[in-house]
This record gives structure tokens, C-alpha cells and sequence, in this order.
């Protein structure tokens, strides 16, 4: 039996999706791309705003029109928030929420085989990570959220902030790395938040993966500024695989709005862990940086200082730039102020040509710099024909050189 696999939203849905991948093939599945006519598609969906929703019953639509008689199997944001409507849809056999992610496998084998699905086993957390890259996986660290900020669903989705013990992480790693894989990102919907239900720290967690052989280089992905503390950074500058890389969510930098949608920091604690993170790991750290516009209420005057705050205060390499989309059952949906969409897109614009030019800025300051990179297997063509590689280096800056396969999956030393 054929199935393929269809991923909308974050690394966490894509190492998910690969671990289902490994799990079906395990069972006998033959895997076929999501263009083929197949037995099974399994479609792992994003709620992350209305668009993403649309995108995911467009994607269950295009499927059962591909292969009307497939049985088409729905897990992921999606499908936790509006189960019925999920259900409800042509073609959907197995909707599967949050907590009924460990018998995806096991009960749509089930169901595909043609014997009664037993009740869904209701897991925890699901560990997970992603494969098919040769060079890097994203493996899943944490899972849920217990902040409840006004305009996320997450919390409703994957549910409280949870995780598996740092011995179970550290036995995918090395699953990972038996691979030949040489570089993991750590993700989830807060990684900072590691240990709330092991009893261990992300700290704990850090300083047992650094001694996995095998991985060269590791980045931390998804981390509130208020959990990345001092005795993160000054452990990771002692000579660790990690590297000077942090993603980190800003939202606004406005402290009325900070306060309003409840996230659990101001602008004077962000701009304090970005100075020290630079202060003991260098000026040549990577950042990318979550911004929303459009937040309910938020001002001419509000995404100035939100501009402005980028500008001149933090000055990321990057700017993860999202709409606010209305979510109904949040606060915000039904705060005061909503923004016009054409307001929206005119921020968001703005914003895009300020992180063009922050970006450019960051990679300029590097020029001329040693760095190491690890050579990817994808390739592309030069206008003139010219056949390149391409590789990220340990501060997130991509390059490319001349095709050589005999680089893939290798750390090199490089002039910027």
C-alpha cells in the first residue's frame, strides 16, 4: 500500500510528519510523493492563523481529488481545533488531536488493513524529529505552552507546555546523528520552557546533548527572551557545539502591547538579553526575530516604536514578519481596535524592507570574516550554467561555491 504525506506550518509539524514517515514505512508502507495517486495521505495541518486553515482544507480537497477512493488521514493544529468540521470533510477517514498523536500509526494501520481502529492512545508528548536531510534535522525538545498570550491558539491546540526526559532527547540524538546527520535544531513552541513536566532544565538539556559524538553543531530555535538567562549564555560560550544563533520572539516593542496581549516580559528585559547574549558570544551573533503587526489596537504611533525598537535598539539579522490574524475563542478576537487588513499589509511591508536592509547589513559586517560552514546537498544553476552548492555558516549566513560532492555533510573553513 502507497501513502503520502502533506506538512503546512512549523518545523515541529515537519519533524512530526517524519517521524509518522519512518513509522508507516516500518509497517510496509511505500512512501510516494503527494503528487501520486496513493491508498492513504496523511496531512499534518497549521492553525496559526485563518489563511492557514484555508490552506489545509484546500491541501485535504486536492487530495481526494487526486485519489477519490484514498482514506486521507488528518492530524495537527487543525485538527485538534475543529475536529468536526475536519471530519466532516470528503475524503477525511482518521482525524487524530494532540494528544492522539503516539496512535497515528498504529490505528490508521489498523484502519487501512481493514480491521476495527482501537480507541486512540492518548500520549503525552510525542518525540519526534526530521529526516531526509543529510546535513540537519529539527528534533522536537518541547511541545505545548502554558502563557495563553490574547491572540494564540497554541495552548489550545498542543496543549500545556510538557516534554520528554533529557535521556529519551539525547537517545534521538544519537538516532540522529547514527544518521550522519551533523547538525540539530532544537525546536518547539518554547524550548526554554524544557523540564516544566521531567523535572530537569533546558540548561540539563543542553550540557547532555554537547556530549553526543557525532553532532557537530547544534541551534536553539523558538526561545522566549526571558527563559534564555545568563547561565545559558555564559555555559554556551565555554567552547560548546551551539552555536551563536537564536530565534527569538519579539512580538511588539511596545511595552502597552507587550502588557495588553500578556506576554511575560517589556522591551528593557528584551533589549538587556540581546546586549549580553553580544556582550559574551560577540557583535556577529545571528538573530531572527518574531514580530506581529496588527495586534488589536496597536497604533500608528505603537508600530513606530515597534520600528523604531528594531532599528536602532536590537538590529536583528532577521525580522519573521506575521500579520495578526483573528483566532476565535482568544481574547484578542474580540478586543477593541482591530486593525484594517490594509493597514496590516502596508506594517508589514514596511517591515519587510527594514529586515532587506538589516539583513544585507549583518552579512556585510561578516564580509572578509573566517567562518565555517556545512555543505548541504541541494544545488542550484547559475544564469551562466554554473552548477553551485550551497551551506549555512555557524552564524547563519548562507554561501554558496562551486558543486562538489565530495563536501556534503562536511564542516569547512571558509573566508566570508
Amino acid at each position: 500500500m502507497k501513502i503520502a504525506f502533506l506538512t503546512l506550518g512549523c518545523k515541529l509539524n515537519y519533524a512530526e510528519t517524519s517521524t509518522y514517515e519512518r513509522g508507516f514505512k516500518a509497517c510496509g508502507m511505500e512512501v510516494v510523493p503527494a503528487t501520486h495517486v496513493a491508498d492513504a495521505y496523511l496531512v499534518n495541518t497549521c492553525a496559526v492563523t485563518g489563511h492557514s486553515e484555508s490552506k489545509c482544507r484546500h491541501m485535504i480537497s486536492k487530495c481526494h481529488r487526486l485519489a477519490p477512493d484514498a482514506a486521507i488521514i488528518v492530524t495537527g493544529c487543525y485538527a485538534q481545533l475543529r475536529r468536526d468540521e475536519v471530519a466532516a470533510l470528503p475524503g477525511v477517514f482518521l482525524v487524530f488531536g494532540a494528544k492522539e498523536k503516539g496512535s497515528v500509526v498504529s490505528s490508521s494501520m489498523e484502519f487501512l488493513s481493514g480491521k476495527p481502529a482501537s480507541e486512540y492512545k492518548a500520549t503525552d508528548t510525542l518525540p519526534a524529529y526530521s529526516s531526509g536531510e543529510r546535513t540537519r534535522s529539527f528534533l522536537k525538545v518541547q511541545d505545548g505552552c502554558n502563557n495563553y498570550c490574547a491572540y494564540c491558539t497554541v495552548p489550545f491546540a498542543r496543549g500545556n507546555s510538557r516534554n520528554i526526559p533529557v535521556c529519551e532527547v539525547v537517545r534521538q540524538a544519537e538516532e540522529i546523528a547514527s544518521k550522519g546527520v551533523k547538525e540539530i535544531v532544537l525546536t518547539g513552541v518554547n524550548t526554554g520552557d524544557f523540564g516544566r513536566s521531567s523535572g530537569e532544565s533546558f540548561l540539563d538539556l543542553l550540557k547532555a546533548l554537547d556530549k553526543v559524538e557525532g553532532i557537530e553543531r547544534y541551534r536553539i530555535s523558538s526561545i522566549e527572551p526571558n527563559l534564555i538567562t545568563e547561565e545559558i549564555i555564559d555555559w554556551i560560550a565555554t567552547g560548546t557545539k551551539f552555536q551563536p544563533h537564536f530565534h527569538i520572539p519579539l512580538q511588539v516593542g511596545c511595552d502597552e502591547l507587550l502588557r495588553k496581549v500578556g506576554r511575560r516580559y517589556d522591551t528593557d528585559l528584551f533589549a538587556s538579553r540581546i546586549d549580553y547574549i553580544r556582550k559574551v558570544l560577540g557583535q556577529r551573533v545571528f538573530f531572527g526575530i518574531d514580530v506581529i503587526v496588527g495586534l488589536p489596537g496597536e497604533t500608528d504611533k505603537m508600530f513606530e516604536q515597534t520600528y523604531v525598537f528594531l532599528r536602532d535598539r536590537i538590529k536583528p539579522a532577521f525580522i519573521h514578519i506575521f500579520p495578526y490574524s483573528k483566532r476565535p475563542g482568544t481574547r484578542a478576537a474580540v478586543m477593541p481596535g482591530q486593525v484594517q487588513e490594509s493597514v496590516k499589509t502596508a506594517r508589514v511591508s514596511r517591515l519587510g524592507e527594514l529586515c532587506e536592509a538589516l539583513h544585507m547589513d549583518f552579512v556585510t559586517q561578516n564580509k572578509g570574516l573566517p567562518e565555517k560552514v556545512l555543505w548541504e546537498s541541494s544545488k542550484h544553476k547559475t544564469p551562466d550554467g554554473e552548477i553551485l552548492m550551497e551551506g549555512y555558516t555557524g552564524n547563519y549566513i548562507r554561501v554558496s561555491a562551486p558543486w562538489d560532492a565530495s563536501l556534503i555533510g562536511t564542516i569547512r573553513d571558509i573566508v566570508i
